[in-house]
């Protein structure tokens, strides 16, 4: 359904340490800077764009909005946490953990990024 998604930065070089340490949690490569200086993270069949503004104007995160990562277990989302929070990123919400979901236990883990954007970490967790 989604060909990508794009998020904000007034710092490049402060998210692509933020990012690369995320990805590189769960297996993922640093990301590529493009020519119109764009990072480019491609993971998993998903990719994520951290871009200045096109507009000139500050980057902002979206009230409400939130960006999922699909970990493959609890520990690579321990992992991806801890290299959030190493890097800029701040602990959000409830600490990490398995929760209640609609369709049976899930392990969620929230940050937010050095210029706010809301992310999420979530495994699947297998049926009992």
């Amino acid at each position: 359904m989604f060909s990508h998604v794009m998020v904000g930065s007034n710092d490049i070089a402060r998210s692509k340490a933020f990012y690369d340490a995320l990805f590189g949690a769960i297996d993922g490569k640093p990301g590529k800077e493009d020519a119109k200086g764009r990072l480019i993270y491609v993971h998993n069949g998903g990719v994520l764009m951290v871009s200045k503004p096109i507009d000139g104007k500050a980057a902002t995160h979206a009230n409400g909005g939130t960006i999922g990562f699909t970990v493959a277990s609890q520990e690579q989302g321990n992992a991806w946490h801890k290299a959030g929070v190493a890097h800029g990123g701040k602990s959000i919400e409830d600490p990490p953990g398995i929760r209640q979901g609609s369709a049976g236990p899930i392990y969620l883990a929230y940050l937010r990024d050095p210029d706010g954007n809301k992310l999420c970490a979530l495994h699947r967790m297998p049926a009992a």
